[in-house]
């Protein structure tokens, strides 16, 4: 099976977008080839994003704003939209729209929630690119409710998550 390509978009890719590519790069290497832009890139990513990634044992070496024409001529599979605004025409295959707040000019606890809810909806898209989905990735689910793996229909042969999955899930 191939890898998917992945392009995470926000407006600065200072905070959003990189810290998805930050979760995706080191959760789903196997299945996911992934980058990062903005549709205004940013100068910097702010000390705050940086430091709340390492709270989970993540490094963004190397990760820096970038503007989408970096990417110009590719096409991805997936770009994940999380800009709230429209993107041009012809960046991906599909456009999946996350609606995550933008941390910017807020405090360290907004920057963690947010960086807990990219967190789960990157592991989402991970394991619908392991099982071999390739359209209809999975939607967000509100900021309020757990992420709970979907049901298994009974004889469709699909294996259910491991307790350790389903407790990470929760």
């Amino acid at each position: 099976m191939s890898k998917k390509t992945v392009l995470f978009v926000c407006i600065g890719n200072a905070c959003r977008s990189q810290m998805a590519e930050t979760f995706a790069r080191a959760y789903g290497s196997d299945v996911l080839d992934v980058a990062s832009a903005g549709l205004a890139p940013a100068v910097s990513i702010p000390e705050l994003t940086v430091r709340v990634i390492l709270e989970k044992n993540l490094r963004m070496e190397g990760q820096y704003p970038k503007p989408l024409d970096t990417w110009a001529g590719t096409v991805f599979d997936v770009a994940i939209n999380l800009s709230g605004r429209p993107l041009p025409p012809g960046v991906a295959s599909e456009v999946e729209t996350w609606p995550v707040s933008d941390p910017i000019g807020r405090d360290e606890l907004f920057h963690r929630q947010t960086r807990d809810e990219i967190e789960g909806l990157v592991m989402r898209l991970i394991i619908a690119s392991r099982a071999g989905r390739s359209a209809g990735l999975p939607r967000p689910a509100p900021p309020s409710r757990s992420i709970e793996p979907a049901a298994t229909p009974a004889g469709s042969g699909a294996p259910e998550p491991s307790p350790r999955r389903r407790k990470f899930l929760r």
